[in-house]
């Protein structure tokens, strides 16, 4: 996400349209993202939550307290940056509604091509809305909270926690938490049937290609998972299932933290973009990433959509690599080092 949304969510306070948080007061800011600046007269305690590592670890280093799920409670006000995922703002918006004290005040921002203004209309459904105002290629809106929190109950009830085949448990805001996804399927119907040793799984998610693997390769004797959105890690503790290896979750930064441990395979289906944009060098981190955390003679499985060139950083990380498989959107890459 750009810096526009974050200067839009703060606009109101620097139109005096909101009044200024005073010293003493605490506020509550979900989805917080590292690069923004305080009006001056922002005088309030901020509890920042972000539970995506590498934003994080800024907002840490930048002296914030931050914390990767909400706590606490009766905040005098809250703000919402919304992204892209509108079940994702709707609970973050609940989360506000349930932490806030009756009377505080919520402000919610969000760029108009992520869908903020039919955000502010479903809200305004729910609650009377104060104003609202447009600025940086974003929408601002804010309201009181109200008395009771039924508004905060009715956007969980449409966005409840989902079971996929069953066994896999998600939210909104996951990767592919609405259905399996096409690449990781791809990629567990590909790989080898002898795995074994100690196996980890990069760019884990909620778990569903850990999960496949711990079920149909009994040889494996460790299983980790290492995923950057806390949320998903901490569902994938739930989905992995039985497993003869005990399963460990790393909340990790694949791009920014050493791996301490060494691992016989990796599995990965790792993000291809961190926009709208395609963005191969994510994934190329990732895959010298992986190299560094293979021991000797160690293969990697991964999946990728076609036309992104890994195959140059695979030369250069492994001592071999092939495409075993392919579909139309996808292909499946391995490579030894």
């Amino acid at each position: 996400m750009s810096a526009e949304p974050l200067k839009t969510l703060l606009h109101p306070f620097e139109a005096e349209a909101v009044p200024l948080p005073r010293k003493g007061e605490r506020v509550l800011f979900l989805g917080a993202e590292p690069g923004f600046r305080l009006p001056a007269g922002f005088d309030a305690a901020l509890h920042l939550v972000q539970g995506f590592r590498p934003h994080f670890r800024a907002l840490q280093g930048a002296g914030f307290t931050v914390t990767p799920r909400p706590e606490g409670e009766s905040f005098d006000a809250a703000l919402v940056l919304a992204g892209r995922h509108r079940g994702q703002n709707e609970l973050r918006i609940a989360e506000a509604i349930e932490r806030v004290r009756p009377g505080g005040s919520i402000i919610v921002a969000g760029a108009k091509d992520n869908g903020i203004a039919s955000l502010r209309k479903r809200i305004g459904e729910l609650v009377p809305l104060d104003g609202h105002l447009p600025k940086h290629h974003g929408i601002a809106f804010w309201f009181h909270r109200p008395a009771d929190a039924a508004a905060a109950a009715a956007l969980r009830a449409a966005n409840p926690t989902l079971l996929l085949e069953g066994r896999f448990r998600t939210a909104p805001g996951m990767f592919s938490f609405d259905k399996i996804d096409t690449g990781s399927k791809l990629l567990v119907d590909n790989l080898p049937g002898d795995l074994r040793g100690k196996v980890a799984d990069f760019c884990a998610g909620w778990g569903y290609v850990a999960a496949e693997v711990a079920a149909r390769s009994p040889g494996i004797s460790a299983l980790d998972l290492y995923e950057a959105e806390f949320d998903a890690l901490e569902a994938a503790k739930g989905n992995i299932g039985n497993t003869a290896a005990e399963p460990d979750f790393f909340w990790i930064d694949l791009l920014s933290e050493p791996v301490e441990r060494r691992y016989d395979a990796i599995v990965m289906n790792p993000p291809f973009h961190r926009s709208r944009a395609a963005e191969p060098e994510v994934g190329a981190g990732m895959i010298r990433a992986a190299a560094k955390a293979l021991k000797p003679g160690g293969r990697l499985f991964m999946v990728a959509n076609r036309q992104l060139p890994y195959e140059p950083v695979l030369a250069a990380a492994f001592s071999s690599h092939a495409e075993i498989a392919r579909d139309g959107m996808f292909k499946i890459l391995a490579a030894r080092r």
